[in-house]
C-alpha cells in the first residue's frame, strides 16, 4: 500500500480534511493514475452536502486527467506512461446495458467501500463514484480510462471526463440534435455550456440558453448560444418562443432545479423532447400533465454522463478541442491547490465559477 494525500469527507455538510491515505496497488484489469488535475463538479459538491446519502468517511472527485503509472494483469487498453482521462463510467462489457452500448447505465454495482483505497490507519474509506479523485493518486478499472496525447493540457482533459461528455453528449447522443433543429438549454453552467457546444457542433439553429442572471447569458452566447432569457422573466418559455419563432426541438435541463423541470416542457415544438440531465435532491418531486405531451407528441428523456461511450466520443472530443472547435480553456474559471479545494468549493457553491480545477504540483 502507498501513501498519499487525498481531500477526505467526514461529515457531510463538513470541509474536507487533507490528509493521508493508504492506496493499494492496481489488481486485475486495473490502472493507477497519477493525476495532474481534477475538476470539481456539482454532483461532487451534492454528494459531500449529503443531497443523496452515502457511506462516509469518502473521498470524491471524478472529473480527473493524469499519466499511467502502473497496470495490473489483463490490461491490454493502456500501458505505463500514456496520458489519460479518467472517467466514473465504470463498465462491466457484459450486462444488457453494456452489451447494448450503453456503459453510463452499466448494471453491474460497484462497491466503493471494499475499493483500493483506505485511512492511514487501514480503515475503512469509500471511493465514490468508482475513482475518488480528490487525491494524488487514483486506482481504477481500465474501463475508466482513455488514452490522450501528450499535447493537450491535463487541466482541459479534465474537464472532458464528466462536464464535457455530459452536455455535448445529452445533444448529439440523448437528443440527436440534427443540422436546423432548435435547442433551449436551461443552465448555463459547466454542462450547460458544454450542451450549448453540442448544438453548436451538432448545427443547430437557434440555441437559447435560460439562466437567472445577465452575466451567464453573456457568457453563453461566447459558447454558441444565439439568443439568452432570463430565468427570472414572467413567462422565460415565451420569450424562448418568440427568439426561435417556434417552440424547441429539444429542451436540455442541465440543473437540479425544480421550477425548472417543472417548466420545461413549455419550451417544447410539437413531437420535441425535454433532456433530463440536472439532478435534483433526493425525494424532490416534479409535475406535468401527461395529456399534453401525449397529445403533442412530445417526451421527456433521463441522460446519464450524456449517454457516451467513452472510447468512442472522449477521442472525437480530444480531437475537437485541438481543431479549436470545442472550446476547453475558456471553462476554467481558476486553479486551486489540494489544500485549498474548501475554497474552491465554496468559490463553486456562489454558482459564478465555470470550473474550478485543482491543479497538483508533481
Amino acid at each position: 500500500m502507498q501513501t498519499i494525500k487525498a481531500a477526505v469527507c467526514h461529515e457531510f455538510g463538513k470541509p474536507l480534511s487533507i490528509e493521508e491515505i493508504q492506496i493499494a496497488p492496481p489488481g486485475m484489469g486495473e490502472v493507477e493514475v497519477t493525476l495532474d488535475a481534477v475538476a470539481i463538479c456539482h454532483s461532487d459538491i451534492s454528494y459531500a452536502d449529503g443531497a443523496w446519502g452515502g457511506s462516509l468517511p469518502a473521498v470524491y472527485g471524478h472529473e480527473a486527467a493524469g499519466v499511467v503509472t502502473a497496470v495490473g494483469d489483463g490490461v491490454g487498453t493502456v500501458k505505463v506512461g500514456d496520458s489519460v482521462v479518467v472517467t466514473l463510467i465504470r463498465a462491466c462489457g457484459t450486462c444488457p446495458s453494456c452489451a447494448g452500448g450503453k456503459p453510463t447505465i452499466c448494471e453491474t454495482p460497484y462497491d466503493g467501500d471494499h475499493g483500493p483505497i483506505k485511512t492511514a490507519e487501514g480503515g475503512k474509506l469509500h471511493q465514490a463514484m468508482a475513482s475518488g479523485a480528490f487525491a494524488e493518486k487514483v486506482v481504477v478499472d481500465q474501463s475508466q480510462v482513455v488514452a490522450i496525447g501528450d499535447d493537450i493540457p491535463k487541466e482541459a482533459a479534465s474537464l472532458i471526463a464528466c462536464g464535457v461528455i455530459t452536455g455535448v453528449g445529452a445533444v448529439v447522443n440523448a437528443a440527436g440534435i440534427r443540422a436546423g433543429q432548435d435547442v433551449v438549454v436551461i443552465g448555463a453552467g459547466g454542462v450547460g455550456l458544454n450542451a450549448i457546444q453540442g448544438a453548436r457542433i451538432a448545427g443547430a439553429r437557434r440555441i437559447v440558453a435560460v439562466d437567472m442572471t445577465e452575466e451567464k447569458l453573456e457568457i453563453a452566447k461566447s459558447f454558441g448560444a444565439t439568443d439568452g432569457v432570463l430565468a427570472t422573466h414572467k413567462a422565460p418559455w415565451k420569450a424562448a418562443q418568440r427568439a426561435i419563432g417556434r417552440g424547441a426541438d429539444a429542451v436540455i435541463v442541465t440543473v437540479g432545479a425544480i421550477p425548472a423541470y417543472d417548466q420545461a416542457p413549455l419550451y417544447l415544438a410539437r413531437g420535441g423532447k425535454v433532456i433530463m440531465v440536472g439532478m435534483p435532491h433526493s425525494g424532490a418531486m416534479s409535475s406535468y400533465e401527461p395529456v399534453i405531451l401525449s397529445f403533442t407528441g412530445q417526451g421527456m428523456i433521463g441522460s446519464k454522463m450524456g449517454d457516451v461511450v467513452i472510447q468512442r466520443d472522449i477521442p472525437w472530443m480530444v480531437d475537437l478541442y485541438k481543431q479549436g472547435r470545442l472550446k476547453l480553456d475558456e471553462l476554467i474559471s481558476n486553479r486551486w491547490s489540494l489544500e485549498q479545494i474548501n475554497e474552491a468549493i465554496a468559490d463553486t457553491k456562489t454558482g459564478s465559477a465555470k470550473r474550478n480545477v485543482i491543479v497538483f504540483d508533481r
